[in-house]
């Protein structure tokens, strides 16, 4: 008779967990993109789908059937390999990615493996809800990230396309710059919790403060380098239509676009995952310390965690939404000189405030040094080198309103009109 021991349970449980939140992300995407055509439609003031099942519940489904039964076009000249590769290099990350998040803490399952009758006798069985319970998940999660550039860059070079072309460069060097500063805001948090491990970053969070509070300028940092690699507005200048057409999916059609859709969607939400989990403590209610949720418990503790991360996700999800339709996106000057003018040396500062701090025994006044470093911030930024206003106002020969040179004032060109 098969006798199974705790680290087999724990495999074998973290299997399951992969396999049910990759669907549950999944579904998560096609509905994500409903969430966000209804939030769009209540900031402007519309209706928004409707039609498709009841309050329009079914219009995913129609989407993704409409996807389907297209045409899938392959132009001419294109690298078929490589034109077919890159929607799943730029899938790929984002579906891999979320397995070092712990969306709950460690539950006992002792009764159910009895029930099975394959438990070994006087043990306990306790399991973590994560896919990969790994010590090395910070660093995993910053390998990972680093990969969804490729599939953007060989999207545009396979399609042999100049203005694909021209769009994945530009989304390669905003992917690029912007990791940089993503990487030194994870930095900081490793300094701050001592460890790259995930259950051991949300337990000091638990524990006390979340590091939403303690390091929030590290926090503004991740999130908008977030937005920036998932190519979300105001950083969507590779998708600009304006400039670019389409950017680096100008020649995809069919499902091979689709993909390239979702895969924005999939970074998105596994980005608030992992905003979660290094920001605002996973599935902690209390972001100041106290009583909270415990870390271990039974199956129901388990479920109410879950539901904690799920919603804390579901918030940042439609924060990013309703930020895409509240900012215009950036010229790409500004794009890139936002990571490397200011953010890449914000961060660096946090880096500095937060290894002081650590130096001096600080560590609970965190948050007064992430203050200070708003403060420095905006004390130096009036003495820092300027770029020239590129968008001020021109006079015009016969403009009302920014007349040039002897040009009559407004009110003689409103007499002469009205008489």
């Amino acid at each position: 008779m098969f006798i199974a021991t705790p680290d087999q349970v724990q495999i074998v449980f973290s299997i399951l967990v992969i396999a049910v939140m990759l669907h549950v992300f999944l579904g998560a995407c096609a509905y994500s993109i409903m969430l966000e055509r209804k939030l769009s439609a209540w900031m402007q003031d519309r209706v928004g789908p409707n039609r498709v099942g009841p309050k329009g519940l079914l219009q995913p489904i129609a989407d993704g059937l409409k996807f389907l039964l297209k045409e899938d076009y392959t132009p001419l000249g294109v690298d078929k390999a490589l034109f077919t590769m890159a929607p799943g290099l730029i899938m790929l990350p984002a579906m891999i990615g979320f397995a070092i998040v712990p969306f709950a803490g460690i539950i006992d399952i002792t009764a159910l493996i009895n029930l099975l009758g394959i438990a070994q006798a006087n043990t306990a069985y306790e399991v973590t809800v994560v896919g990969a319970d790994i010590n090395i998940g910070v660093v995993y999660l910053i390998a990972v990230a680093s990969l969804g550039v490729f599939g953007v860059t060989l999207g545009g070079w396979a399609s042999n396309n100049k203005w694909s072309f021209l769009g994945g460069l530009r989304a390669g060097a905003q992917m690029i710059s912007y990791e940089i500063p993503m990487g030194l805001s994870l930095l900081a948090i490793i300094l701050v919790s001592g460890s790259i491990s995930p259950m051991v970053i949300i337990g000091g969070q638990i524990e006390g403060a979340w590091n939403l509070v303690q390091l929030p300028v590290a926090a503004i940092i991740f999130y908008t380098c977030m937005l920036a690699e998932a190519n979300r507005a105001p950083f969507d200048l590779a998708e600009c239509e304006s400039e670019l057409v389409g950017g680096y999916h100008t020649e995809y059609s069919s499902m091979r676009f689709a993909i390239f859709f979702l895969a924005e969607y999939f970074h998105m939400i596994t980005g608030a995952a992992f905003f979660t989990m290094l920001f605002l403590g996973g599935w902690s209610l209390n972001p100041f310390g106290g009583w909270d949720l415990p870390v271990a418990g039974p199956w129901w503790i388990g479920l109410v965690q879950f539901a904690v991360v799920a919603f804390k996700i579901f918030l940042l999800v439609a924060f990013a939404m309703a930020i895409r339709w509240t900012l215009p996106r950036f010229r790409f000057d500004q794009l890139m000189r936002l990571a490397w003018e200011g953010m890449i040396p914000a961060s660096l500062l946090v880096m500095l405030t937060v290894s002081f701090f650590l130096f001096m025994g600080w560590t609970d006044y965190m948050w007064i040094g992430s203050i200070g470093c708003i403060v420095l911030i905006y004390a130096i930024l009036p003495f820092m080198p300027q770029q020239a206003d590129p968008n001020h106002r021109t006079r015009l020969i016969g403009s009302r309103f920014s007349p040039a040179g002897d040009d009559p004032t407004r009110e003689q060109l409103t007499e002469a009109t009205s008489g």
